[in-house]
């Protein structure tokens, strides 16, 4: 796993001003800012099959913001869990009112705990749903938990050295947009967006490598 690589190898692209300006400048505009996504599973893919540069050409924003779309799908389904959790939590702790550790508050304590116990496991697993959605093409990818499960066991070292890595880039990709007035979260997130490709293109070479195209 080569973290300083994937941190960066975007800057070894000849015109990567000109593609990070356009990503940039699309993750300022509210669901256009999907096509990015697109875009970092397109570099997933090139990464994957040992072609990391060039970066992707802007050459087919639909296709990137229908893959990005899926993607933003896929969470949601995935975030349904959690969402019923915290709804049924709130209820019993509404309920419960003002009558200290009940019954009821103890169900909306327990529910508490397996909502931030889905989460933790949600960080941990969608990473390489998405991965395996880059490389296989198809959305049923985000729901073959067998493969999934692959993907993430194959070389769970190096999985979870890039779950890490790719955490760290959005931290300072938060930390250059506030220093530069928020604008610049929208450039530097799209920057941690192909970083999380690169790592994540590694750990899929390294393994299984890419799927067919679906």
């Amino acid at each position: 796993m080569d973290v300083g690589r994937a941190y960066g190898y975007v800057f070894d692209d000849e015109n990567w001003i000109v593609k990070v300006l356009i990503g940039g400048l699309l993750n300022l505009i509210p669901i256009v800012s999907l096509v990015t996504t697109g875009y970092a599973l397109r570099a997933l893919r090139n990464v994957a099959d040992g072609r990391e540069l060039p970066l992707p050409e802007w050459s087919d924003f639909g296709d990137y913001f229908v893959r990005g779309l899926l993607v933003a799908l896929a969470a949601l389904i995935y975030g349904i869990p959690l969402g019923l959790l915290i709804i049924l939590s709130l209820g019993f702790f509404g309920l419960n009112g003002d009558r200290g550790a009940g019954p009821l508050a103890i169900c909306g304590t327990g529910l508490v705990c397996l909502a931030s116990v889905y989460f933790l496991l949600l960080l941990l697993w969608f990473p390489a749903a998405v991965a395996r959605y880059a490389l296989a093409g198809d959305f049923g990818a985000f729901f073959r938990f067998d493969e999934i499960g692959r993907f993430i066991t194959g070389d769970a070292g190096a999985y979870i050295v890039a779950l890490l890595a790719a955490l760290l880039a959005s931290i300072i990709a938060s930390i250059v947009g506030g220093i530069l007035c928020g604008v610049g979260v929208a450039f530097a997130s799209f920057w941690a967006g192909l970083v999380f490709a690169h790592l994540f293109g590694q750990v899929a070479r390294a393994s299984a490598g890419p799927a067919p195209t679906g």
